[in-house]
């Protein structure tokens, strides 16, 4: 077998009429229709079209120039995209989950809110016969594996096989790389502020001027990384934080028992605690738990599931609520001003004013709190607060914001 290189190879253009047959044809294919047929695009020319918003899940587009494409919103989970040329294409929220992206080209891409679950983006190579039938190894005619410069901010990249990718100055601010392989992959100067990198690998990466302040690196591998330059600045990694679990005096399950007590009997029977500035995270998932009117102001909550939690009035003042499952919850008149809420779902949670009487209403207060990428669907926002609260990528379908102090800007 001989290499080659595939910058000679003459791609054949694929025009708006055969590119919308085959969609049509992949449609009914995906579908189990009659002249159904699966979209099969290898070492065609499709830079500068536009498919964006279409399903081509499971297509192949093994080295295919894909230049300043428009695949923005298409559904791209499953397919091949071995070898592709994808600089400068705009993926914006596409989805692309098991997607094999081997030796594939991003740089310059926009895949800002992209899924790319379980990706495979290796080195890779592109075997072929010649017309004597001898397989040739051919690379791509760009650099394998090129995330440089590329925009993946709150890109999910959960699970995704990034060993060895070239990802220098690649923006992956408040992206979910949670359980991502980044063995040996050059991040030099990369843009990871608040990035969720729980259980990641990067042993033997190159994080050299990285930034990564604020992110989430608990249980990452950091095994002869360098680096050398690299803001870590306010990280959130596997030390303890804030005050001790001792100060309580007993363990946690029992002080949470205790408080529940304390609440369904008004006072008169449990005991009430302060749960400010305590790590909580080894807590597990709560779901449910009551915590109506509980001191968490400053506390570790960070990834928990309390789902349907019962916090209303709660004092969750600069709490670090990033990642946690709130669908469902009570909030009504919690303060989480200041509160990190970057990722979190919020998705039907009441976030309307407490009312205790004819005369007394607390409006909830998420005063200058980060919403970053949340979710907040149907959530319930009558009336509350969001002053120079930062909502952009949050998702707002479904929400009652009647009424609600709105920062000045937010999407």
């Amino acid at each position: 077998m001989a290499g080659s290189d595939l910058s000679q190879r003459q791609r054949p253009k694929v025009g708006y009429g055969e590119l919308l047959a085959t969609i049509a044809d992949h449609e009914k294919y995906r579908q189990r229709l009659p002249g159904g047929k699966r979209a099969i695009f290898q070492f065609r020319d499709l830079s500068h079209l536009t498919m964006a918003g279409v399903d081509l899940a499971g297509a192949d587009f093994t080295g295919c120039n894909l230049q300043s494409v428009n695949l923005a919103d298409t559904n791209l989970s499953n397919a091949v995209l071995y070898g592709a040329d994808l600089r400068g294409a705009a993926l914006q929220g596409a989805r692309l989950d098991r997607a094999d992206l081997r030796g594939a080209s991003l740089r310059g891409a926009d895949l800002t809110g992209a899924r790319l679950l379980d990706a495979d983006m290796r080195d890779g190579v592109i075997a072929e016969r010649d017309q004597s039938g001898r397989v040739q190894l051919r690379k791509p005619d760009h650099e394998a594996v090129d995330l440089g410069g590329a925009r993946l901010v709150a890109a999910d990249l959960t699970g995704a096989n990034l060993t060895g990718v070239a990802a220098g100055r690649t923006d992956f601010t408040d992206a979910i790389m949670v359980n991502c392989l980044l063995t040996r992959a050059n991040l030099a100067a990369a843009r990871l502020e608040g990035a969720n990198l729980s259980g990641a690998d990067l042993s033997g990466a190159n994080l050299k001027d990285a930034q990564l302040r604020g992110a989430v690196l608990v249980g990452v591998n950091l095994d002869n990384a360098v680096m050398a330059g690299a803001d870590t600045s306010n990280v959130l990694d596997d030390k303890l934080r804030g005050r001790p679990l001792a100060e309580l005096g007993m363990p946690i399950e029992e002080a949470f028992r205790l408080y529940k007590l304390w609440v369904e009997t008004g006072g008169a029977k449990g005991r009430l605690f302060d749960f400010s500035r305590l790590d909580l995270r080894q807590i597990g998932p709560r779901p449910g738990i009551v915590l109506t009117g509980a001191a968490l102001d400053g506390a570790i909550l960070q990834g928990l599931n309390l789902e349907r939690a019962l916090l209303q009035g709660a004092r969750l003042q600069d709490a670090d609520l990033r990642d946690c499952n709130l669908s469902g919850a009570d909030l009504r008149g919690a303060n989480l001003s200041g509160a990190m809420l970057v990722r979190a779902d919020l998705r039907d949670a009441d976030l309307r004013p407490l009312v205790l009487g004819a005369e007394r209403s607390f409006p909830a207060n998420l005063t200058r709190s980060l919403l970053r990428g949340a979710d907040l669907r149907g959530a319930k926002l009558r009336l509350a607060w969001l002053d120079e609260a930062d909502m952009s990528r949050a998702l707002l379908d479904g929400a009652d914001l009647s009424e609600a102090r709105l920062p000045q800007r937010h999407s």
